[in-house]
Parts: C-alpha cells; sequence; structure tokens
C-alpha cells in the first residue's frame, strides 16, 4: 500500500515525552504536514545533561510548519495530564492522535534496584500509559480516525528480558498490556490501539547517557526512522488497524520503504540491536546493511 498524497494536515496529536528524542521527531514528522502537536513533558526550564525543553520544541514544530502547544505535564500526575488533554482539545477543537511516549528506565538488576526507581518506572511507563489513554478515549470517540500509539515492545515473554533487569521489563511490558487490552476494549469505538518498538538502538539522551555513551550512538539509527513508522501508523484506517505490536523497519518495509541507509547514524557501523525483539523477528533484506 503506498502512502503517497495521505497527509496529517489539520490532525491533533497529544505526545508526552516530547521535549526530546522520539516523541519530538514524531511531532515534527507530524508538523511537516501540518498538524497540531500538543508537547507533553516535564522539561520547562534548561536540563544540564539533556538538551531541549517544551518551549523549544514547540519551536521547532511551528518551524516545521505545525501549530504546536507546550505543557508543562508529570504523566504521574493525575489532575496534570487531565487539564492537558482538555487543553489540548480545546486548544485545537479535539484530538485525533495520542502517543505514549514517556519512559524511565533503570538496567538494574533486583538487589540493586531501589524501591522509589522501581515505583517511578512503574509510574511513568504503566501507569502513565493507562491514565493518559484513559482520559484521553472521551476526545478520541469524538475523532474521525482517532489512534493511540504506545512506544513499547512485544510481548515476547522470554527469561532473558526479564532476568537482567526485571523491574524495568515489568514497568515496559505493562504498556505493551496496555495495547492488548485497550485495543479489545476501544475496537468497537473505531480507536486503533497499537505498538511501535525500534529494531536497533536509537540514538537518544538515554542511548548517550544511560546505555552506551558516544560508542553506541554511532551504532544506532536515527529517530526519523520512529517518526516515520509511527506516521505511517496514523494514516492507517483505525478501524482495521488496531492490536499490532510493529518493528519499525519492518513496518516501513511493508509499507513500501526499501532505503534504510539514512536512517543510520554513522554509516558502516554495524548496528546495534535493542531490547525485547523477539529472535522470530527478522529484519527486511538488506535494512541492517
Amino acid at each position: 500500500m503506498s502512502l503517497k498524497g495521505k497527509s496529517l494536515k489539520g490532525k491533533t496529536l497529544f505526545i508526552t515525552g516530547a521535549s526530546r528524542g522520539i516523541g519530538l521527531a514524531i511531532g515534527l514528522r507530524a508538523a511537516r504536514d501540518g498538524a497540531n502537536v500538543a508537547i507533553a513533558a516535564k522539561t520547562a526550564e534548561p536540563h544540564p545533561k539533556l538538551e531541549g525543553t517544551i518551549f523549544t520544541a514547540a519551536e521547532q514544530i511551528e518551524r516545521a510548519g505545525g501549530r504546536a502547544l507546550p505543557l508543562t505535564v508529570d504523566v504521574r500526575d493525575e489532575d496534570a495530564v487531565k487539564d492537558a488533554l482538555d487543553r489540548t482539545a480545546k486548544e485545537f477543537g479535539g484530538i485525533d492522535i495520542v502517543v505514549n511516549n514517556a519512559s524511565a528506565i533503570s538496567l538494574s538488576n533486583t538487589p540493586k534496584t531501589e524501591m522509589k526507581r522501581f515505583d517511578l518506572m512503574h509510574q511513568i511507563n504503566a501507569r502513565g500509559t493507562y491514565m493518559t489513554s484513559k482520559y484521553a478515549i472521551p476526545h478520541l470517540e469524538r475523532a474521525e480516525n482517532p489512534h493511540i500509539l504506545m512506544l513499547s515492545p512485544p510481548l515476547d515473554m522470554a527469561e532473558r528480558w526479564f532476568a537482567p533487569h526485571l523491574a524495568y521489563t515489568m514497568a515496559k511490558f505493562g504498556m505493551s498490556l496496555c495495547v492488548l487490552g485497550l485495543a479489545g476494549e476501544l475496537r468497537s469505538r473505531g480507536i486503533a490501539v497499537n505498538a511501535l518498538w525500534p529494531r536497533t538502538t536509537i540514538a537518544t539522551a538515554a542511548v548517550q547517557n544511560l546505555l552506551g555513551g558516544d560508542a553506541l550512538m554511532q551504532a544506532s539509527r536515527r529517530p526519523e526512522i520512529m517518526a516515520d513508522a509511527a506516521h505511517a501508523v496514523f494514516l492507517k484506517d483505525a478501524r482495521n488497524f488496531t492490536g499490532r505490536f510493529l518493528i519499525d523497519d519492518t513496518f516501513l518495509s511493508e509499507e513500501g520503504v526499501t532505503e534504510f541507509s539514512k536512517y543510520r547514524v554513522t554509516a558502516g557501523v554495524p548496528l546495534a540491536p535493542d531490547f525485547f525483539v523477539p529472535e522470530t523477528s527478522l529484519a527486511p533484506p538488506g535494512a541492517l546493511d
């Protein structure tokens, strides 16, 4: 199926954690179509180690051709989430797409995981995703082609994903369980709920600061691969495309994309695999070359 000619012009996206990284890239891709983007994130003041705030993200969205609404939102705060969704709907006349991108990570084993860190990951990843989706439903029910997208992995219940960092995996899979449940719960209402996950590491602040530094950044793909894949999801008919757990390059290949080298940070450096990609998931021919 070709996506040529389709657009998100005039659509409204509510993206958590959109001040940088993959969330911002998804917003920028939509903005190039002329979409409205609510940037729901915590960073209102510059951070010493993290690039970008909700306001710098808004400037980029506007420069790309979209309309932006920067919102200071902690996805653990119920009132803040409800208010942000309501403000977005009031500002733009509704909400068409919700992207649950906000996430916390700590790759520690069980003895080394403090309970406050366990709680943080579950509050942001699982609870934040559940709560944002829950309060978005009344807005999405009024949309023409409503989508909820979780940036979360396939539910591959393999010991190797749980044993090294149980708390993180539980929290991340909590987001995917929301996909499984909400897709079925909301199917009759015409609201699509899907998951999108990268085959390789993506060049973000988390990879730079928490996972592997410059070396892993060089072995990563750019956030634009996730943005292009998300864009393709949002153009799908919500009533017929739901409950899917998508891997970025496989899905893009199915949509007719054949050139993946443009997404590499550094040509010639072997790409690093991301967590949680099932062994049965094979990359499209030539995608990793």
